[in-house]
């Protein structure tokens, strides 16, 4: 079970979502406690489940691909939120958890450093937690399901190969925001990040870009904004800006094809840099 070897490194997912689990998360996250009677009876478990590493730009990244809905939120709810039994919109299809302690790289680390005859563990500690990468993880969660809830039929793609496309567009979206928060941390603009992001989910999983696509998954056309993922990106207090900004995406979206088929011959992760790169000179919505 998958699962399995990833309790190993956090704990907490032996834990149960629920109110007044503070202390128990805090036990488990923080100080890399295991509950007492500790099981993974909470989820149920696939032969299709897989924990995986791909590389990117920015360095490598695990990800862990939880086939049943049920224990995707589950594991959502006791990496992310917290041990706290928060509701999980079905539109969420993935999630990229920063910073997640690795008990199992500690407990292994605190090992090697005795059996190698050291004994002052609590300066070992301070020298070895100085730097995150010692001990923090980034880890991507990926389920199973049509990508942003668009049905085989609307994305205009055979039914029998749409969630194996969009389990990849998922895998390089969020590899797509990895990059991007490591290599450009200044360049922060949510719907700049969705659309590209999106962008080259969809160019790694199709091998092109395909503007038409781009704009069902945020609710964008021609037309105007039709109701999608694109609101979620944008604060309360600019809602009333909701169909020029829609305008603005259908146009990047637009762009981004002419641009993606200029330049099909170069690698995605390319493509992304020249984005980027790109950025200030295309796109804003402050």
């Amino acid at each position: 079970m998958v699962l399995e070897t990833l309790a190993e490194c956090y704990p907490q997912l032996y834990l149960k979502p629920g109110e007044g689990m503070e202390d128990a998360y805090k036990d488990a996250a923080l100080r890399g406690n295991r509950p007492e009677n500790h099981s993974l009876e909470l989820f149920l478990g696939s032969d299709r489940d897989s924990l995986t590493e791909e590389q990117t730009p920015a360095g490598p990244v695990n990800v862990l691909y939880l086939y049943r809905r049920e224990d995707f939120e589950n594991a959502l709810r006791l990496l992310v939120y917290r041990c706290r039994p928060e509701e999980i919109p079905p539109t969420v299809g993935a999630m990229t958890v920063n910073g997640l302690a690795n008990w199992k790289k500690i407990n292994d680390h605190r090992t090697a450093y005795f059996a190698a005859g050291h004994t002052d563990w609590a300066e070992e500690w301070k020298r070895f937690t100085a730097d995150k990468r010692n001990y923090r993880d980034i880890l991507i969660l990926l389920s199973d399901g049509p990508y942003s809830g668009v049905s085989a039929e609307r994305a205009g793609v055979p039914q029998e190969g749409w969630l194996e496309i969009s389990r990849k567009i998922r895998l390089y979206h969020e590899c797509t925001h990895v990059i991007c928060r490591r290599l450009f941390p200044q360049q922060k603009e949510a719907v700049w990040d969705e659309v590209v992001a999106d962008a080259i989910g969809i160019r790694k999983a199709l091998g092109r870009y395909d503007a038409k696509l781009a704009g069902l998954f945020l609710g964008v056309s021609e037309d105007g904004y039709m109701g999608g993922r694109l609101e979620n990106y944008i604060p309360e207090k600019r809602m009333g800006s909701l169909p020029d900004i829609a305008a603005k995406v259908y146009d990047l979206t637009k762009w981004i094809e002419q641009e993606s088929l200029e330049k099909q011959g170069i690698d995605s992760w390319d493509f992304l840099m020249y984005l980027q790169e790109r950025q200030d000179d295309i796109f804003r919505t402050k």
